[in-house]
């Protein structure tokens, strides 16, 4: 579903300034995989998160998304792309404070023009695959916990049913108890419904939820190898409950 070949980013080219933060990159994900990308700051991973959800265009090489070519496209193009083919889950959340639950995961229906009995029974939908129950759907998202918020931001990713899901530090802001409902979250997802997962972070075990995980130094890849110890969020949740109640 996703291949890179030989991508390459450089920054300010022809300038003293230049600076490459990808240096031909080369992996293939398929669909329904769940990969971790990981690596320190100034890796590349940011860089590679970027061009992934067609947020930047490389410099060189080649980027196909769902058997289309995004590598060379305009950015009205690339838009039409980040819509159809990508929900995003970031560390910030980026949903309206003073806006129900269900409404923050419609908006992205209300801007592709879905009638309004569509866009709540997709709404809703989206929101139950995330473990969020009715009694959530009209709370405002700023009276609930961070884990809720997260859960409702990855709603609002799958409610166009996109191809992949791209989750950016998605546990960033939240303490580790939070942080294994989330993870727990995109597993279910990835496990019981199919969908693509790529997750970013610079923390070892937050990437050792995923099922593969690919290792970035200096713009390149070190290591690519599927991960032999998958860590069970929903097991490391009850451990913590346990461990809370010594």
């Amino acid at each position: 579903m996703i291949e890179f070949k030989n991508i390459t980013k450089t920054y300010n080219p022809g300038t003293p300034e230049a600076y490459t933060a990808l240096r031909s990159v080369s992996f293939s994900i398929n669909k329904g995989e769940f990969v971790a990308i990981m690596g320190p700051s100034g890796s590349g991973k940011s860089t590679m998160m970027h061009i992934l959800g067609c947020l930047d265009t490389p410099t060189s090489g080649t980027y196909m998304l769902d058997s289309k070519d995004v590598s060379t496209m305009s950015d009205d193009e690339l838009a039409e792309i980040r819509k159809d083919k990508i929900g995003f889950v970031f560390q910030s959340f980026n949903l309206l404070p003073r806006t129900t639950v269900l409404r923050n995961v419609m908006l992205p229906l209300v801007y592709a023009g879905i009638p309004t009995d569509e866009r709540h029974k997709r709404a809703a939908a989206a929101l139950e695959a995330s473990g969020l129950t009715k009694e959530h759907f009209n709370h405002l998202s700023n009276q609930l916990s961070g884990g809720q918020i997260q859960r409702v931001a990855i709603a609002r990713a799958l409610v166009n049913d996109p191809a992949l899901i791209l989750a950016d530090e998605p546990t960033g802001n939240l303490d580790s108890k939070t942080s294994l409902v989330v993870l727990g979250t995109l597993q279910e997802l990835n496990r019981a419904h199919g969908r693509t997962i790529i997750l970013i972070t610079h923390e070892p075990d937050i990437a050792e939820h995923a099922d593969r995980i690919i290792r970035l130094r200096d713009g390149a890849i070190v290591s690519d190898e599927k991960n032999q110890k998958v860590r069970d969020a929903a097991s490391g949740a009850s451990l913590y409950k346990e461990q809370k109640h010594l």
